[in-house]
């Protein structure tokens, strides 16, 4: 049974409209901790963090309110990273952590995505659990007056996140010498970012650091990575970062401003911590790795897997087949030694952990020749278009043409109204009139 309001990674939309509410948030943090209240842990704790959205501040309330109507004690953390929350619900055992955030997509939307005690995005089982709860009528979890929950703000988030983050590599490592650009996309890695890496004693050229409500991840961030290119050759930058509005994903720019993408950060990760004998198994991709990773981890005896388009997917797998290294091309790279979910400035550490005695970026992240690879993002009212019969229809007639030289992949996005369609294969002129016939039936 598929499930009524979580995506492929929590629940977003638009802002006032369906899911994303008032009264709905309401109903998220009554559900949320009702469930987590019955799996009876002595100290009944979530925490709260988000990005920069305008629409947190009307959010965050209802939330909490739901969260202390089931009993839950609140801790709000403000801005910070998804996965300093992640680390955060487990270094303070509490019993769930909820990030608000719509991740790379425009202010005008937001969201939610729940973690475990252990850190770990929430399983699509216990999503479920949660869903019947929503349903249920409001007055059968409000908890009574006197075990309502307290609320209570916390200012350490930022600090206490860097801390956990630089602990992770020897007292030693330093950035002193690098000039680094980063874009923080006006989001949620606006503080964090800029003070980790001029903590370590880096000259940092910020950008993307002056949040209004109004343009998180608005001509920024790693959805727009040229902004970095500009600013690598600018400033004659050693290396260029740039994050999405929750900071959970990272796209890089090297020192002669080429875009390095997820799938090249992978490929250089895995070289490296197989070479030091760290990597774990192998590497978990998805349906959208760029099929030229794939080769080349062939060539280096690694193991690739390909999950389902998302970072849970990539974690689930990760766990399934005790691998410690996966990521998506679109930047959201899983530490398995760190961390639970995809990290931002985790990744953008241990690549620059990797270039500290003078190795440059463009060598250090080219690994393989890339497939060439075309994606379409269709806007849809109804992402179940994609099963109605001319559709498929168009898209055996597009896999028949490009079959032996190539392939193709047609799926709903998980996040957004859109079908998205991407094709690659080495002949362009074939690969453009696959996608062509798929996208022009979809239209």
């Amino acid at each position: 049974m598929s499930k009524k309001y979580f995506g492929t990674d929590g629940i977003r939309g638009a802002i006032n409209n369906k899911n994303i509410n008032g009264d709905m948030f309401f109903k998220f943090g009554l559900a949320s901790g009702t469930f987590f209240r019955s799996q009876k842990k002595s100290k009944q704790v979530a925490i709260i963090a988000k990005d920069t959205r305008l629409s947190g501040y009307m959010l965050e309330p209802a939330l909490v309110s739901g969260l202390t109507s089931a009993g839950m004690h609140v801790y709000t953390l403000g801005p910070l990273p998804t996965n300093g929350l992640a680390m955060l619900t487990k270094t303070m055992k509490a019993n769930m952590g909820i990030m608000i955030t719509a991740s790379h997509n425009p202010h005008y939307d937001n969201g939610l995505k729940l973690f475990g005690p252990d850190g770990m995005k929430l399983s699509d089982k216990i999503e479920k659990k949660i869903e019947y709860l929503i349903d249920q009528n409001i007055e059968k979890n409000l908890s009574e007056p006197k075990k309502l929950g307290r609320v209570k703000r916390l200012e350490t988030g930022t600090r206490d996140y860097i801390k956990i983050l630089k602990k992770n590599f020897s007292e030693e490592f330093n950035l002193r010498g690098l000039r680094i650009v980063i874009d923080c996309a006006n989001g949620a890695g606006y503080k964090a970012g800029p003070e980790l890496l001029k903590s370590l004693g880096a000259k940092v050229i910020a950008i993307g650091v002056e949040p209004n409500g109004l343009n998180i991840n608005k001509h920024c961030g790693s959805v727009y990575p040229n902004n970095i290119k500009r600013a690598v050759k600018k400033y004659k930058a050693h290396i260029g970062i740039s994050l999405d509005g929750d900071a959970d994903r990272v796209i890089m720019c090297d020192e002669k401003s080429n875009i390095i993408d997820g799938d090249q950060i992978v490929a250089a990760l895995a070289s490296r911590w197989k070479n030091k004998k760290m990597l774990k198994g192998g590497v978990v991709g998805t349906l959208m790795s760029n099929y030229g990773l794939e080769q080349y981890f062939k060539t280096l005896n690694i193991k690739f897997i390909r999950a389902n388009v998302g970072d849970r997917y990539v974690k689930e797998k990760m766990q399934k087949h005790k691998f410690n290294l996966g990521g998506e091309q679109s930047g959201h790279i899983i530490l398995g030694k760190f961390a639970t979910t995809g990290d931002g400035l985790l990744v953008t550490l241990e690549a620059l952990f990797a270039l500290r005695k003078g190795k440059k970026a463009s060598e250090f992240f080219s690994k393989f020749k890339k497939i060439p690879q075309i994606l379409k993002n269709i806007d849809v009212k109804d992402k179940n278009i994609i099963s109605k019969p001319d559709i498929k229809k168009s898209i055996k007639i597009a896999e028949k043409l490009i079959k032996g030289q190539g392939r193709i992949l047609v799926r709903k996005s998980g996040t957004e109204s859109k079908i998205r369609v991407m094709g690659e294969s080495e002949n362009l002129d074939l690969l453009a009139k696959c996608i062509k016939i798929i996208t022009r039936k979809i239209k």
